[in-house]
């Protein structure tokens, strides 16, 4: 059985980190975690410390963006196949033997099924997919893996990218004929925004990272599948007003990549 890394990136997880660090100590083995805290504020350094008996745990704190942070992890990482999972998600207890499965079937990279969880009126929004050479790339990396050796020749994540990092991430990827593999038995929970406050802020972002794509990869609009939008509940009133605020976020992000 080959091990595998756990890459970590966290801010101020002090009400999330026990949860994940507890799904991930029942995992199959062998495996390491690596956690890339970006100086959080709390106490969530200190309750990772608390896990340092129960995993092979390396805790790393450096001021980084989720992509840096990630970056970080991959470079002190020990193993040729690497997870990510996010300080706000926890892993079903199959997780890692599901992902190691999809690895053993000769995939270089492997997106598992996210499952979002919280307030019902924020989980009820799918992903807007986004397609390139025929693959759906918005597979977020709260739940995703990367031969190592892949991962290195891509240079990992752009620490340029504000969000949609892992996005543009697996569309460089793509461009090298890697085989990208889903696997709907590796699940991942991920608990959404808890307020429309956080809620329109993170569709804000999304936006302003897809103008950032759009600069890196030319003309992503027609990436996207409108039949998609319309089954995953983007159109109704609420999903509206996400939507506008996406495309406020793209529109400053047009002005502000330009520059």
């Amino acid at each position: 059985m080959f091990p595998i890394s756990i890459i970590i990136t966290v801010k101020n997880e002090e009400k999330n980190i026990a949860d994940l660090l507890n799904s991930l100590a029942i995992q199959e083995k062998p495996f390491e975690v690596v956690l890339v805290d970006a100086e959080s504020s709390d106490k969530t350094v200190e309750i990772a410390k608390g896990f340092l008996d129960k995993m092979d745990l390396n805790i790393i704190v450096k001021k980084s963006t989720r992509g840096e942070g990630r970056n970080i992890g991959v470079m002190n990482s020990k193993y040729d196949y690497i997870l990510f999972i996010d300080g706000d998600s926890y892993a079903d207890k199959n997780w890692v033997s599901e992902m190691r499965k999809s690895f053993m079937a000769n995939c270089d990279i492997v997106a598992g099924k996210t499952i979002s969880i919280g307030n019902k009126k924020y989980t009820k929004f799918g992903r807007v997919e986004l397609f390139y050479k025929g693959v759906d790339v918005t597979f977020p990396s709260c739940n995703l893996g990367y031969k190592k050796d892949l991962f290195l020749k891509l240079n990992g994540f752009d620490p340029k990218f504000i969000t949609a990092e892992d996005i543009d991430l697996n569309m460089r990827a793509l461009d090298k004929n890697a085989k990208f593999c889903y696997n709907e038995n590796a699940i991942v929970y991920n608990k959404v925004r808890e307020d429309i406050s956080s809620f329109l802020k993170q569709a804000y972002w999304n936006g302003y990272g897809r103008a950032q794509l759009n600069k890196k990869h030319g003309n992503v609009w027609k990436m996207y599948s409108i039949k998609s939008m319309v089954e995953t509940g983007q159109f109704n009133t609420f999903g509206i007003v996400r939507l506008i605020f996406a495309f406020i976020g793209y529109l400053n992000g047009k002005v502000n990549e330009r520059e």
